[in-house]
């Protein structure tokens, strides 16, 4: 059981990132990236809101499916999303300031986060119980952060590189962003070879 837990948290960072694998979240990778505290805030946020809208959202599947509403999941799993992103943002202004101005209109972004949703869909499609899909979504989240973290070392890169005319921008940036995603490929193999799950 805890080989699997084990295999299920490092793959989500690794080899299944949200962000770098699946290419969900992409607008706030982009959008906040470009200074580490913000990215790190963010990602804290999000490692939050996926973890607690995880705890919540699993319940809630099993009661729907218990009446046979289990179309409604996605409606319900959004409404879910938005409140707890409310309340984040709550805390945020509250405790913290000067976070909560630097993220600006990226918090309430959370709420339309295809990243946090999609943990709590695929989390009940992989068939996973209450404590491996809180495990997913903590991976998940760390995934985010390390995503955010790293490609927020490399925006810092190339602000001070001179690419090509063609290049400056956008461009540059999602081309390094492939680039990192592509890095990500490499562990394919390993979290499988390390955690052998029976």
């Amino acid at each position: 059981m805890a080989a699997k837990l084990a295999y299920i948290f490092f793959s989500m960072i690794l080899v299944n990132n949200y962000v770098l694998v699946k290419f969900l979240g992409i607008c706030p990778f982009l959008g906040v990236s470009k200074k580490l505290n913000s990215a790190f805030g963010m990602s804290c946020a999000v490692i939050f809101v996926m973890t607690l809208a995880t705890a919540v959202t699993w319940p809630m599947q099993q009661l729907l499916n218990h009446f046979d509403i289990g179309y409604l999941q996605t409606i319900v799993f959004i409404l879910i999303i938005a409140v707890l992103v409310q309340l984040v943002e709550v805390i945020m202004k509250k405790y913290m300031p000067p976070l909560h101005q630097a993220l600006g209109v990226y918090l309430p972004l959370i709420t339309t986060n295809c990243a946090v949703l999609g943990v709590t869909i695929l989390n009940i499609d992989n068939g996973y119980t209450f404590g491996e899909s809180i495990v997913c979504a903590l991976g998940a989240g760390v995934g985010f952060m390390l995503a955010m973290v790293m490609f927020s070392g490399v925006r810092k890169r190339l602000e001070e590189a001179k690419p090509p005319k063609c290049f400056e921008g956008l461009p540059i940036t999602l081309v390094a962003a492939a680039f990192t995603s592509i890095s990500f490929m490499g562990f394919g193999g390993i979290i499988e070879n390390i955690f052998k799950i029976s």
